[in-house]
């Protein structure tokens, strides 16, 4: 009498026992994580090995990205001065410079007065940093290798810019990079003392520049004092580039102002000159 009940018990444990078959065949657990462990004959088999013709975009369009970037590699001597413009990167009212300007050591070799960074003394230090690496054009610190500059006067507005190229290295480049992004929170204003002992204000701001290289920063220096005992404003326009583990900087600018079209247009065009010279190519000539 018991035999239908028996059968029926029967072919729900076999049910059960399929169902649970089954769900140690996908490898899950009730909380949808795989367990590799529950089927033996899934953790010996072997991965499906992957296809080349798959494979081949992967790498080609590695090998793309690889050809785009310059080697990392120091630059040669040689190398460093075929990576600077000229003139005609710059527009024909830009000549070979004659020399520095008067205004150099009149306005540039001033001293920050630290009494108005009464909270931040290290302010102070990042601000006078700034005016001695503008003296001395070495913002982007000593290099690590080779190095060349060049020079160009301005005749419309008398302007000057000083242009280098030099090997320093990236992590050197990437923290002085982060360094000169913040001095204009640091150094947004304030007051320097001119060697003959005159007052100056000094103001510090954000430049765009072209993308161009590998990372880029502009920035704008405003000194407003008396030169000559005359008031007078010098306007420079700093901007470096890194490509590679090199980088090109310049200063730009004088009591006129700072052409910014000008300083975008050396970057761009010395980005340029510097990324072939990295990959081993001839600088393309400058467009007229």
């Amino acid at each position: 009498m018991n035999r239908p009940s028996c059968l029926l018990a029967y072919a729900l444990t076999a049910g059960m026992l399929l169902s649970t078959a089954a769900c140690s065949g996908d490898g899950g657990d009730a909380s949808g994580r795989t367990d590799r462990s529950a089927s033996p004959a899934a953790a010996s088999a072997s991965p499906v090995s992957a296809s080349p013709v798959a494979d081949a975009p992967r790498a080609a369009a590695s090998s793309s990205s690889a050809s785009a970037s310059p080697a990392v590699r120091e630059l040669t001597k040689d190398e460093a001065r075929t990576a600077l413009i000229t003139n005609t990167d710059l527009g024909s009212q830009w000549t070979t410079s004659e020399g520095a300007a008067t205004w150099r050591d009149a306005l540039l070799k001033s001293k920050v007065d630290a009494s108005q960074f009464v909270t931040d003394k290290g302010n102070a230090a990042d601000c006078q940093k700034l005016l001695d690496g503008l003296y001395a054009e070495d913002l982007l610190g000593k290099p690590k290798g080779e190095s060349a500059d060049t020079g160009f006067d301005d005749s419309d507005d008398e302007a000057q810019m000083r242009y280098e190229v030099a090997a320093y290295g990236k992590q050197a480049l990437d923290a002085r990079f982060r360094w000169l992004d913040s001095l204009p929170d640091k150094c947004d204003q304030f007051t320097a003392v001119s060697p003959k002992g005159g007052k100056q204000t000094v103001q510090v701001i954000h430049t765009d520049l072209d993308d161009a290289g590998d990372a880029r920063k502009g920035l704008q220096i405003k000194m407003t004092g008396d030169l000559d005992d005359n008031p007078d404003t010098l306007t420079l326009d700093f901007a470096a580039v890194r490509v590679g583990d090199s980088a090109l900087s310049l200063t730009n600018g004088g009591l006129s102002g700072a052409e910014h079209d000008s300083t975008t247009q050396a970057t761009a065009a010395g980005a340029d000159r510097l990324k072939d010279v990295l990959n081993g190519k001839s600088p393309q000539p400058t467009q007229g």
